[in-house]
């Protein structure tokens, strides 16, 4: 072992015993960890359309709306970037996504012209000119088929003026198919439908906005449409979740109160609701974060990285909670089964395959011989294997009903369901484990990388993140047997030491500036994995030389939200840090 990672009073050890009591003092006074989600333009930019929309077109609107407008646009032009874009953190490169939002939501009260003139500035180099058509390719280009999030761009630039007024403002916009929300959700795949599982109240509330301001010129797809209308807004009613936010997220319960509000619908249940929580979500300095919180994710985690080495009645506190999160009943939502977790312990969570395997490993370190665990994790394995698809990987949310990217298999989840099904071992475990592994190996990268979903880097070629995908697929290197799989390994492993910064950290790519997040991911999966000992060393050391000896965690954007929106927690590289020195030295 390296001389750095014995144990003693090296500066490693005393980082990992700083970042140790950091990361159990960040707990909320329930006894998990909540974690803290960066401000986000565009969830500011969209909450603050919803918001304006309401107080023009619902006489009653709460009087702290306009107020909350006001706040919202100030803290957009305090945080412009210099080139007169907008990123999705303050830390983020411009982008069109972004910065369209941004300039739909400054236009739409006065006093705020010379942000809008910066941000005209830069979209002018992105599209010929900011007249629909054009900035309808321009976003399409983006995204390509996936109309979850260019038409919801679109959209709301029609209802906050920048596209003109009367039909012409829409006549650029592809229409939704709002009316196929009524019927049975197992037909979606096969009608192709071009929006993924999770959007489904963008969907029927953007589809009927789209509806109400340009019908369609087909007969009979304008008749099914108004037949269905009340229909399909009962079920955004049905699937709305307590707290008035879908999925807890800014952006998607912005789109569907706007999309009400625009179109005549400002004083319906599904948008009072969706104010409620934009007002109760609203941050002081006039900001909203991408999502409410990430508690669940965070706390799985911790507990992971700790090693399970809580007090006693610490740890039981948060095995009681983690299990109070498991869903019992099918999600109204997305239909998913009773047995997985969400990310969030908020009602507008949804089950899926990343926080769910992040609970069974949590609980098989926090009470693997409790009766309540044994059986909570019986049912979070089935779920899981009932989730696994045809090619042996695991989706998101649920068998993909579609081809975009959030109903497909991806590799940092498979690998996280076979950790749990180890952790857990069973008959149906072992099976899906064998299919996972085959999965695993044919669709690792030429170089030994296999790429994730859920996690990118925003300056790396494509906005990918090997090192993310490569350092968790390596955490169950020592799980799998076959000869294929030792190769993938050894691949993987020597794509990782060869992609190390000459400082002794690690970015998302190789030759990508170290981050405190990607060191701490890629010395834990060497470590994991029985890699470099040197290079293991050298990350430790960079870690402990970045954080000041674990008193300092200053995060990146590394996480990737839905629909290419970054993201990072605060969270993120103290729980990493602890993750990858305890695992580098075991």
């Amino acid at each position: 072992m390296s001389p750095d990672l014995q144990p003693g009073t090296s500066a490693i050890e005393r980082t990992l015993a700083a970042a140790k009591k950091k990361l159990l003092d960040a707990r909320v006074p329930a006894g998990h960890w909540e974690g803290d989600l960066s401000s986000s333009a565009l969830s500011t930019a969209t909450a603050i359309c919803a918001l304006e929309l309401v107080r023009r077109h619902r006489p009653d609107a709460p009087k702290n709306l306009q107020a909350l407008v006001a706040s919202g646009l100030a803290w957009l032009s305090r945080h412009q970037n210099a080139d007169g874009g907008f990123g999705d953190t303050t830390d983020s490169p411009s982008n069109i996504s972004t910065t369209t939002l941004c300039w739909a939501s400054l236009g739409m009260t006065a006093g705020n012209e010379a942000a809008v003139a910066r941000a005209e500035t830069w979209l002018k180099r992105e599209c010929p000119d900011l007249t629909p058509p054009s900035l309808a390719r321009t976003i399409a280009q983006r995204y390509g088929e996936d109309r979850t999030f260019s038409v919801p761009i679109l959209t709301m630039c029609a209802l906050a003026g920048r596209f003109g007024e009367g039909p012409g403002a829409w006549s650029h916009i592809p229409g939704l198919p709002f009316e196929l929300a009524a019927l049975p959700r197992s037909w979606f795949g096969a009608l192709g439908l071009r929006v993924v599982s999770y959007a489904l109240p963008a969907l029927i509330a953007i589809g009927q906005a789209i509806h109400r301001h340009h019908p369609p010129r087909n007969p009979l797809t304008l008749l099914f449409r108004s037949l269905t209308k009340n229909k399909t807004l009962r079920l955004l009613e049905k699937i709305q979740p307590a707290s008035g936010g879908y999925l807890e997220a800014t952006p998607l319960t912005s789109f569907v109160t706007l999309s009400l509000a625009g179109s005549g619908l400002a004083e319906h249940p599904v948008a009072r609701k969706g104010v409620e929580f934009l007002v109760a979500s609203a941050r002081e300095d006039g900001s909203w974060a991408i999502d409410t919180n990430l508690a669940t994710w965070v706390t799985t985690l911790s507990v992971g990285a700790l090693g399970g080495a809580l007090p006693p009645e610490e740890g039981g506190r948060i095995k009681q909670w983690l299990l109070r999160q498991q869903y019992k009943v099918e999600h109204p939502y997305t239909g998913a089964d009773p047995g997985g977790w969400a990310w969030t312990d908020r009602s507008g969570g949804v089950p899926d395959a990343d926080d769910t395997p992040g609970a069974l490993l949590a609980l098989s370190l926090l009470g693997k011989d409790d009766p309540d665990v044994v059986a909570a994790a019986r049912a979070g394995v089935n779920w899981l294997i009932d989730l696994q698809n045809s090619d042996g990987g695991i989706p998101t949310f649920c068998r993909g009903w579609g081809k975009l990217p959030f109903d497909q298999s991806c590799p940092d989840l498979t690998a996280h369901a076979i950790r749990a099904w180890s952790a857990w071992p069973s008959e149906r475990g072992g099976a899906a484990t064998a299919r996972a592994y085959d999965y695993l190996v044919r669709v690792q990268q030429a170089d030994g990388t296999w790429i994730p979903l859920w996690f990118g880097n925003q300056r790396a070629p494509e906005q990918v993140n090997p090192v993310y995908g490569t350092s968790r697929v390596l955490l169950c290197a020592g799980l799998g047997a076959t000869e294929a799989w030792k190769r993938a390994v050894e691949r993987a492993k020597g794509w990782l030491a060869r992609a190390q910064n000459d400082d002794g950290g690690f970015g998302g790519a190789a030759g990508l500036e170290s981050s405190l997040e990607e060191t701490a991911l890629a010395v834990e999966g060497l470590a994991a994995a029985g890699g470099s000992e040197d290079a293991v060393a050298r990350g430790c050391r960079w870690l402990a030389e970045r954080t000041s000896e674990g008193t300092v965690f200053e995060p990146s954007p590394i996480g990737l939200y839905f629909a290419k929106l970054w993201y990072w927690d605060r969270l993120y590289p103290l729980i990493f840090t602890v993750g990858a020195l305890s695992r580098a030295r075991s």
